[in-house]
């Protein structure tokens, strides 16, 4: 069986219709439908019923994700195994949101090379709609993300309560979004929740749907957002962004995906370590007197 179907078939169940799948696999929605008929026809079943909702699936298409999963991932692994650079044991991909590898995913990095040398690791960024189907697809072994997705084989635990603030370039900034104001789409829950406690709020100048993005735009150009306290705490307190009195905080969980098939004693592991640094203390920055001080 071509691969190609495997993943066209699996692109159509995370998306829940054909359009949607089209759009993420960067093909028209013909060529989808196309593989999908040549997928049931090889298999002579029905996958999915179609209607007006999207596509929704059959109990031989239930039955058939299992392998299609299996087969896609026996696949990649192939080549991450084939791949192994020497002097590995194997290959690792996590892949997860910029603002995560900020300051977390990247204290997690040098731990896991220090903890698993043997294991060589692909580090990846992406969106959660990426990563989901990475994970699903067996592309991603890990994904660490804000609003994840159940899908069957797939374990998803929360790790930690991001608390994203309103900051600002300027001292005594209102507790509300005024002009300069840059909105990052920190998902669908953060939307709802921003609505309701700011029903003035027309829309911002810019919008980016990538933290760091809107961060470095703030620092460059001034103005204010809302962004993790863990990445803006060093600038909180050097001086460049200031806290918003009075303005509501927005908690948002961070999780961690991966395939649960207790076949690879490396996830097992690197999600632990995950779980730990996720409840450690992070150590402050040396300050600049002791840092000329070891200088000396």
């Amino acid at each position: 069986m071509d691969t190609e179907l495997a993943r066209t078939f699996l692109a159509v169940v995370n998306a829940g219709n054909f359009v949607a799948a089209a759009e993420r696999l960067h093909v028209t929605q013909s060529t989808v439908s196309a593989r999908i008929q040549t997928l049931e026809q090889q298999l002579r079943c029905v996958l999915f019923v179609r209607n007006k909702a999207g596509a929704s699936l059959t109990a031989a298409g239930r039955q058939f994700q299992k392998h299609a999963s299996m087969l896609v991932r026996t696949v990649e692994q192939a080549r991450h195994e084939v791949g192994i650079a020497q002097d590995f044991s194997a290959t690792l991909t996590v892949g997860g949101r910029i603002g995560l590898w900020e300051e977390y995913l990247l204290r997690w990095l040098p731990a896991m090379r220090a903890e698993l040398p043997a294991i060589a690791i692909r580090a990846e960024s992406a969106l959660e709609p990426e990563l989901m189907q990475g994970l699903v697809e067996g592309r991603v072994d890990i994904g660490v993300m804000y609003t994840p997705q159940s899908r069957p084989g797939l374990k998803v635990e929360q790790l930690f309560i991001e608390q994203l603030v309103l900051v600002s370039t300027r001292r005594g900034h209102p507790p509300r979004p005024q002009q300069n104001y840059v909105y990052i789409d920190w998902g669908p829950e953060f939307y709802a929740r921003h609505i309701a406690l700011f029903p003035d709020f027309s829309g911002a100048a810019v919008t980016a749907n990538i933290g760091w993005v809107g961060l470095q735009h703030v620092l460059e150009n001034g103005g204010s957002g809302y962004f993790p306290r863990r990445i803006v705490a060093p600038l909180i307190s050097s001086g460049r962004l200031h806290v918003a009195a009075g303005a509501p905080d927005f908690n948002m969980a961070a999780y961690v995906a991966y395939n649960d098939d207790g076949d690879h004693p490396a996830i097992t592991q690197a999600v632990a370590l995950m779980h730990r640094l996720a409840v450690a203390p992070v150590k402050p920055p040396p300050s600049r007197a002791k840092s000329k001080a070891g200088r000396r």
